[in-house]
């Protein structure tokens, strides 16, 4: 095989890697749009939280410790211990959950029945709320998120991969970070299918979804719903903040990865978990594949705006998504 055609297969699993990232950021605007007709414009700042937090307890930060020092006039940063990986991302897990009350109870709770205008800006007030806290926390220095994850080119896929071409090809460049989050997310969308089909909170959150006077009218508590929802959310967001956070270090920037999604979303549906994940691949695989073949010619940089084109070209043909449910208004 020609060594052009191998380095075009390199940027199409390249794509798909980067694709399943999208995706995940993606999952976390489905949940909750699906089931309260929220758009979570604040999806991408959880992210962020939650890799901030995460670092702050992995690192035994003190939270507000900036405030409390210029209050005080102490100098008390760290509390001098360091936390294992898997137990702080369970106790960044507890703090998500938390907010997903929070938010619920101060906030939505008192917006039922608004229209979808004031629920919409209420995330946007929410986003910029909680990216302040953020600040206030854990601070706005970047910092480097490490639990463990190889990171760096598989040697083991170049060495096999080496031998397909000849002496101009050598070997499928692959990041280990990239093909362990494929496994994450891949994971986590097969738990997230198991639980809305064949759980008891998971049925009702679908019944919630498809129809909320009908869910009530069967005994479904909303409020239950929508907190589990959220901290679904929370949860997806989670892993979203740790797989970017880990590939580009813990900077507010990363809350600009909910930009990304929304290409994901006209594409797949605003409703569909499957929707989301080929959404996901498609801008994925899309965009790497228009950077190799037609970025030279127009002096490249043309991931920064190929997804929201084809996301424009989907509105226009296919409004609801390729996964999406197609709106019917009677009169």
């Amino acid at each position: 095989m020609s060594a052009d055609f191998l380095y075009g297969v390199e940027v199409v699993i390249n794509g798909l890697m980067s694709g399943v990232l999208y995706a995940l950021v993606a999952l976390g605007f489905v949940l909750i749009f699906k089931a309260s007709g929220i758009f979570n414009y604040a999806q991408g700042v959880m992210a962020l939280f939650a890799a901030l937090t995460l670092v702050g307890v992995m690192e035994g930060q003190v939270p507000f410790s900036h405030i409390i020092n210029a209050t005080f006039g102490t100098d008390i940063h760290h509390f001098g211990w360091h936390v294992p990986a898997l137990l702080a991302i369970a106790l960044t897990l507890v703090v998500m959950i938390t907010f997903a009350w929070m938010v619920h109870t101060f906030v939505f709770k008192h917006l039922v029945g608004q229209e979808p205008i004031i629920l919409f800006m209420a995330t946007i007030g929410l986003a910029y709320f909680l990216e302040g806290i953020g600040d206030l926390m854990w601070g706005s220095d970047i910092k480097t998120l490490d639990i463990g994850i190889p990171q760096g080119g598989s040697m083991w896929v170049e060495n096999i991969s080496v031998h397909l071409g000849g002496e101009d090809f050598y070997g499928f460049f692959i990041d280990k970070l990239d093909i362990t989050a494929s496994i994450v997310a891949a994971i986590l969308v097969i738990g997230l299918i198991v639980f809305a089909q064949y759980t008891k909170q998971g049925r009702a959150m679908r019944a919630v979804a498809d129809d909320h006077q009908a869910a009530l009218s069967v005994g479904i508590s909303l409020n239950f719903i929508w907190i589990l929802v959220w901290s679904l959310a929370g949860m997806v967001a989670l892993v979203a903040g740790v797989m970017w956070g880990a590939k580009s270090g813990v900077q507010f920037s990363l809350s600009l990865i909910a930009l990304k999604a929304l290409p994901v979303l006209m594409l797949g549906g605003f409703t569909s978990i499957p929707g989301a994940i080929v959404g996901g691949l498609i801008i994925g695989v899309g965009e790497k594949l228009f950077e190799f073949m037609i970025g030279p010619m127009v002096g490249g940089a043309t991931e920064n705006w190929f997804a929201y084109v084809l996301a424009l070209i989907f509105l226009v043909f296919r409004p609801q998504g390729l996964f999406g449910e197609r709106i019917i208004e009677r009169v």
